[in-house]
């Protein structure tokens, strides 16, 4: 019995596969209550699966007390056709991946290629992204032909006790290995997003509520620059427009580190608090809002600017910086006109590298417009767990009179002071949890059709 297939089965409550509960996830024309329980069905599945966040914990909640648990591979009952489409589909998307590599490998060996360092680089790089998957699945292959051999030892001992005992041990220990090693494959054939490992630009910008929604900008910003610091991650406020009763109107910070922007993507969108301002002298609660924006840092190459679209003025900075930026127009204005995108940077002491940092946030702007595009095109085509990031969303509420964080999208809640002081590691698991849920349903889906 395959280990992919047992795990899968417990998508479904019947013996018969797990085609009917994923079928309900797709959306489509199903009711709605079936697709409520075949998201339920889905988030055991991937329990099963033991996703795990950054620190290696579980994201998804523990099976409740009572629950039936999944059967084991060993006792469960033979593979279904479903499942063994399924299992076939894995194994030949990962041949092909083993072709494809061996493929790259022997191109390297071309002598035109080893003049070409370009060619080389990126044939390097191709290699690199399957390499994990193709000694994966070299080593499920041993894994297989051990348990072959095991099994043929078993039949072959019935008149050894002693031997008996250790084969029919050596059977079930590989079983588990290669159980543990297909929900590995299965995992390892999900899309990766080739923004992943980019620096990011985070805007945020106070949205609705006057001075409080300000200063609960400024509080966004602190929490964000905690958790970056609490994981090694460099920031540098790139520009910043102070409110008058404190707190920010709008800041754009520059983040730095490994693999940025593939866990704060899901921070975009709208973050509503619900508190009692400073400023309320009845003692009355005030829902404000903030926005956030993560935009993928991008390079020079990937957004072509023409120069006669963007309109350059100069004035003087102010503030700390000695008499050069009261006196001198260090600080840059600039607007791009086809999209009417305005930008006054006055981060750095001279008026060449407020340009230059003015000209670095315009491209991310404009690429992530292009990306929201693409977003609204794949939207309109099927419908996404995790959301599209839009500004429009509403993607988390801070409620200080429960000290309650609630994410939306999980619909889970998390403390509150934790998550203020920086403490994101959770939310931003679950959010990656829930958009693996989502790729492994359309791999499935992809697999029965």
């Amino acid at each position: 019995m395959s280990g992919l297939g047992a795990s899968l089965r417990c998508a479904s409550t019947s013996s018969r596969g797990f085609s009917p509960a994923l079928a309900s996830c797709r959306g489509g024309n199903a009711p709605s209550a079936s697709r409520r329980r075949g998201r339920g069905q889905c988030r055991e599945w991937m329990t099963r699966l033991q996703l795990r966040d950054i620190n290696g914990r579980s994201v998804l909640p523990s099976p409740r007390a009572g629950s039936q648990s999944p059967a084991p591979a060993s006792s469960a009952p033979g593979l279904g056709a479903e499942d063994r489409k399924l299992l076939g589909f894995v194994v030949s998307k990962l041949e092909s991946i083993q072709k494809t590599y061996d493929d790259l490998g022997l191109r390297l060996q071309d002598p035109e290629v080893a003049t070409d360092v370009e060619e080389m680089t990126r044939i390097n790089k191709n290699m690199a992204e399957l390499e994990d998957a193709v000694q994966s699945f070299g080593q499920y292959k041993e894994l297989l032909q051990e348990e072959s051999e095991a099994k043929s030892l078993l039949k072959e001992a019935d008149s050894d006790p002693e031997m008996l005992e250790l084969a029919r041990e050596e059977v079930l220990q590989l079983g588990s290995s290669i159980r543990a090693l297909e929900e590995k494959l299965l995992l390892l054939l999900l899309p990766r997003d080739k923004l992943d490992d980019k620096n990011i630009m985070l805007e945020v910008r106070a949205g609705t509520g006057g001075d409080e929604a300000c200063i609960w900008a400024g509080d966004l910003i602190r929490m964000y620059q905690m958790y970056c610091e609490s994981v090694g991650w460099k920031t540098s406020i790139v520009s910043m427009s102070e409110a008058e009763f404190g707190g920010v109107r709008e800041s754009v910070i520059e983040i730095k580190g490994d693999k940025v922007f593939s866990k704060l993507k899901f921070e975009a969108g709208v973050h509503r608090v619900q508190r009692v301002p400073a400023t309320e002298s009845k003692g009355r609660v005030h829902t404000s809002t903030a926005t956030v924006a993560v935009m993928p840092a991008v390079d020079d190459v990937e957004v072509h600017i023409d120069q006669n679209d963007c309109e350059l003025t100069t004035a003087r900075s102010g503030g700390a910086g000695g008499q050069n930026v009261n006196k001198v127009e260090t600080a840059v204005h600039l607007l791009h006109k086809p999209t009417g995108i305005r930008i006054f940077c006055t981060e750095q002491r001279s008026q060449l590298k407020n340009r230059e940092r003015a000209m670095q946030i315009l491209r991310a702007k404009l690429y992530e417009r292009e990306l929201e595009a693409q977003r609204e095109e794949e939207a309109s085509q099927r419908k996404s767990q995790i959301g599209t990031g839009s500004r429009s969303e509403k993607i988390r509420t801070y409620n200080y009179k429960d000290s309650r964080c609630s994410d939306h999208r999980t619909k889970l809640n998390y403390d509150l002071s934790k998550t203020l002081d920086g403490d994101l590691d959770t939310l931003v698991s679950a959010c990656m949890a829930m958009a693996k849920e989502e790729q492994l349903q359309e791999l499935v889906d992809s697999s029965l059709e």
